[in-house]
């Protein structure tokens, strides 16, 4: 097996998603490999923010966006980890694939939302898309329930 040396970590900026960033964090300090945090703008989100003028725009305020979301969250493990950040438009299942091929990554990190049933007939999962055309191993991290909602499990 080959060493580690660069890992992808993609995000849609939700609190789900950050266990796979931390544990992408983690590991690359555990193998001194870097991280490249990635956010895809999809099409939701493009329609969402359709009225805020141009694309160049939406990219560069998610950059600013995703840059707070990890000094926020990952403040304690990004000055021990080479990390880079990445923005683009487009599909983010295609684009993940296509970063990791491009990139030449070594591993994608990435968290799985949980959905089951008929929400993830109709929703889909990004994460299952992506283990399946990935062009290097895929690790997928499925965040910790919440203390309240564990508990309510156990009873």
């Amino acid at each position: 097996m080959d060493k580690i040396k660069k890992i992808l970590a993609p995000t849609d900026l939700s609190d789900l998603s950050l266990a796979g960033i931390r544990y992408a964090l983690e590991l690359a300090r555990a193998t001194k490999a870097e991280v490249t945090v990635y956010h895809v703008i999809g099409t939701e989100e493009l329609m969402r923010y359709s009225h805020m003028g141009l694309l160049d725009d939406l990219v560069v305020k998610y950059a600013a966006t995703l840059r707070r979301f990890l000094d926020v969250h990952c403040a304690d493990l990004l000055p021990l980890v080479e990390t880079r950040t990445k923005v683009e438009l487009g599909t983010p299942e295609n684009n993940i694939v296509e970063e990791a091929k491009k990139d030449g990554m070594d591993l994608i990190v990435i968290s799985t939302h949980g959905r089951t049933g008929l929400s993830h007939i109709l929703v889909g999962s990004v994460t299952e898309k992506v283990v399946r055309h990935a062009p290097c191993p895929v690790l997928s991290i499925h965040p910790e329930m919440p203390k309240k909602e564990a508990q309510k499990t156990a009873a």
